[in-house]
């Protein structure tokens, strides 16, 4: 009975050990799988990036030589780049780019925060409608709002204006907005507001004093953000402007009258600020789902 019992134990444990590295191997090739479609979705974003990069930061004639050198960025030269910031409209469209974003920052910021504060901090009937709601807003295609926002613009006067192209990327920004500022909010517990009440603050006093240096950095994230959305935007841009044109309205109207150059150059500098501010805020978008369910 015994050595029933000792085999018996014997056969269980090479059954654990057994199942064991089978779900070793399963784990190893799930975190495999991950890791290469990691890579091929990073080599599918950074491979059109580097090459963009690498004609646009060379002079004018490797840009247009067949075939091309074996390592890029030979020779390197700021060449294409002066050629493209010397061409008709862009310094303009550099400015008009640079106001329309700042206004829509700025608009989208002060109507947000509140807005996010609001969704993240109170319960109220409707909240995840509201929350739909918003997500439903950015959901609609910008040819639909632009055609009718273009008629009403010449209506009131206000048509090829940098001012009412900001009001546009407002409503354009603000759901993203939103969401990434209502998503700080619910990062800072509640309890911290509580306990500087407790401590005899007011309500305005323990957000300001507690709260607001803590979802600074994150507004400011959002608001970067908001910046870079109305910097590459271009369909509301080519439609609601004609002698005003922001940066990427400009280069699209001019890109099937121009040279590899200028399409790589223009490429590049309109991608640049977007490479270096996402790079800066993308923990706050990673967490923005995961915060804004709670």
């Amino acid at each position: 009975m015994s050595e029933h019992s000792g085999v018996t134990a014997v056969q269980a444990s090479a059954e654990v050990r057994a199942i064991h590295r089978r779900m070793m191997r399963r784990q190893k090739l799930n975190r495999g799988l991950t890791y290469l479609v990691a890579i091929l979705i990073s080599l599918w974003v950074l491979v059109p990036i580097y090459f963009i990069a690498s004609m646009a930061l060379t002079t004018r004639e490797a840009v247009r030589d067949y075939p091309k050198s074996v390592l890029p960025f030979i020779p390197f030269s700021t060449e294409t780049l002066t050629f493209f910031l010397n061409s008709a409209g862009i310094v303009p469209g550099i400015i008009n780019s640079v106001i329309v974003a700042v206004i829509t920052l700025a608009l989208s910021t002060l109507i947000a925060a509140p807005a996010g504060y609001a969704i993240s901090r109170y319960i109220f009937p409707g909240r995840d409608f509201f929350r739909l709601a918003i997500l439903a807003v950015r959901a609609f295609p910008v040819v639909i709002l632009a055609i009718p926002l273009a008629v009403v613009f010449i209506n009131l006067g206000i048509f090829d204006s940098v001012y009412s192209l900001a009001l546009m990327h407002t409503a354009l920004t603000l759901p993203t907005t939103i969401l990434i500022i209502g998503s700080v909010f619910a990062s800072i517990p509640y309890e911290l507001e509580e306990a500087a009440q407790v401590f005899g603050c007011t309500p305005f006093q323990a957000f300001r004093q507690v709260v607001l240096p803590l979802v600074l950095p994150g507004i400011a994230a959002a608001a970067i953000f908001t910046f870079v959305m109305s910097w590459n935007e271009v369909f509301a841009a080519s439609v609601l402007t004609i002698q005003n044109r922001t940066l990427p309205a400009q280069v699209l109207n001019a890109l099937g009258q121009s040279s590899e150059p200028y399409k790589f150059a223009g490429g590049f500098f309109m991608l640049l600020p977007s490479v270096i501010f996402i790079f800066f805020i993308r923990r706050y978008l990673f967490n923005m789902w995961g915060q804004m369910t709670k």
